[in-house]
């Protein structure tokens, strides 16, 4: 076995897990176009991976996978983004998630939901763990959204929204809402 073996046999490990709990997570149905967006985007990140023409090869199959996934369901989910644990789009379609989005653990978007840029505003949003991004929300530019915050649907969020928080309305506002604590940052 060669040094390089171990990394790559670990990282076919971690595809085939990911798409096991992708799998699941989205309704254990082949149908389900979301399981297929994750599906893809995870073979993206995997072909990076992989050593010279084998890189070049999957980067062409990745590209195509992704036009037609992008085609059928409307989700644009490039294998630049940082995704954590347990992404859940929870309706697929018209989803479009910007190549320098970071997204952290625990994190549901709805449809019609666009993570992006914002004109001379350089920078992409960074969502934390325990997000819930509604039905046609907007987050543009270098926003933060803090963890176990929310957006309400049909939101634009232009500006941070702090951890246990809810952002609504165009542009958004905050509000602190009853009923939800903000995350013990000290359980981290």
């Amino acid at each position: 076995m060669t040094d390089g073996a171990a990394p790559a046999g670990a990282a076919a490990e971690a595809l085939i897990d990911g798409l096991r709990s992708d799998y699941k997570r989205h309704g254990s149905s082949l149908r389900n176009m979301a399981f297929w967006a994750m599906a893809i985007y995870r073979i993206g990140k995997w072909t990076e991976q992989l050593p010279g023409p084998l890189k070049q090869a999957g980067g062409k199959l990745y590209g195509a996978l992704s036009f037609c996934v992008e085609l059928s369901s409307g989700i644009t989910l490039n294998r630049e983004a940082r995704i954590g644990r347990d992404l859940h789009l929870v309706h697929s379609g018209n989803i479009k998630i910007h190549p320098g989005t970071i997204i952290g653990d625990r994190v549901g978007i709805m449809h019609d939901v666009t993570l992006g840029t914002a004109g001379p505003r350089e920078g992409a949003p960074m969502v934390g763990n325990d997000v819930f991004i509604g039905a046609g929300a907007k987050v543009l530019g270098p926003v933060k959204i803090g963890d176990g915050a929310w957006i309400a649907a049909n939101s634009l969020v232009l500006q941070d929204v702090p951890a246990g928080t809810t952002a609504i309305g165009v542009p958004a506002k905050i509000l602190r809402m009853t009923g939800r604590k903000p995350p013990d940052e000290g359980a981290r």
